[in-house]
């Protein structure tokens, strides 16, 4: 009896695998959900928007872009470090899940290197640093002066402790003197609003974000970071052009998917990202995001990430952040 109960385990197991396999060739066959880990109407949810509508076109599914904002981008980065490696759920997150939070936080509740696998490097992007319009300086040195003879330290903020941004505002210091307290938000838009409003001194902001309140006249940009200006706001001068050192690491947006996925499947997905980002109307889209595209190959994306992780984790080390 256990023969014939085993015997008939084996034959199920094998009639199901060409099944399984018909079925990931077939990819996809229902709607595919990518989760976002920051606020919906921010810049990454933007540009995500924009390549699920390439996708859900290209793919003949619909690719449903799930914002999951918190911790610096662990809660929605968690989410899909647990589900299943089906080929229906993927990630899109910029650089700081990899690169910034395994030497930032004392304890990840997931291994962000072994349990999420590269996709595809999107695009590489810029930040830039913002302060209400009417204050009395128009580039980093002035800011720099004021700040040391505020009587208090500058308050800056960022979309998170632990984000490139908080970094960026730690290393403020040593660059340019005086003191800075961060005060995290949950996305850069209502750090851009205290800007303006005056309840916050400084902030870190995409340029997607920032451009509302520049056009209203209520906040200036004074720098980009990054290695170049960027397309968006060509006339915004770098942290290096005005020569302060250091700000010139590229900020990037990756996809990524469960540990396990098929490797076809991901192939596929990261062919299809590649296709919708050449599209001069989605290419376009991303230039006035503040964002240049890329679209590379699962290993290209893997070798950006063994290149920057260390440059970061060292910077942290210096910076000395530690988050429990």
């Amino acid at each position: 009896m256990k023969r014939e109960i085993g015997r008939r385990a084996l034959v199920a197991g094998a009639l199901a695998m060409p099944f399984a396999a018909r079925a990931e060739a077939n990819w996809p066959t229902r709607p595919i959900r990518i989760v976002v880990p920051f606020n919906p109407g921010g810049a990454i949810d933007a540009l995500v928007r924009v390549i699920a509508e390439g996708l859900t076109q290209r793919l003949g599914q619909q690719v449903l872009v799930d914002p999951k904002p918190g911790a610096n981008t662990i809660v929605g980065s968690e989410i899909v470090a647990r589900a299943a490696p089906d080929g229906y759920t993927f990630l899109i997150t910029t650089n700081s899940t990899h690169t910034n939070n395994p030497s930032l936080y004392v304890r990840l509740p997931f291994d962000p290197a072994k349990e999420l696998i590269p996709v595809s490097l999107i695009s590489l992007g810029t930040i830039l640093l913002a302060v209400k319009a009417d204050a009395p300086f128009d580039d980093l040195r002035g800011m720099g002066v004021w700040v040391k003879g505020l009587g208090r330290p500058a308050t800056y903020g960022s979309w998170g402790i632990g984000s490139s941004g908080h970094l960026y505002g730690l290393m403020l210091e040593s660059a340019l003197g005086g003191k800075y307290n961060h005060v995290p938000y949950r996305g850069d838009v209502p750090a851009l609003q205290d800007v303006a409003n005056g309840t916050l001194d400084i902030t870190w902001a995409s340029p997607t974000s920032a451009k509302p309140q520049i056009a209203a006249g209520r906040v200036k940009p004074l720098a980009v970071a990054g290695a170049k200006r960027s397309a968006s706001m060509p006339d915004l001068k770098t942290f290096g052009e005005q020569l302060v050192a250091g700000f010139d690491l590229n900020l990037f947006v990756a996809a990524y998917a469960p540990a396990g996925t098929p490797a076809d499947i991901i192939d596929r997905l990261q062919q299809a990202i590649k296709a919708v980002i050449d599209l001069p109307a989605v290419a376009d889209k991303m230039v006035a995001q503040g964002q240049t595209s890329v679209g590379s190959t699962p290993k290209e994306l893997a070798d950006v990430l063994a290149r920057e992780t260390p440059i970061w984790a060292e910077l942290i080390r210096q910076s000395g952040a530690k988050v429990e």
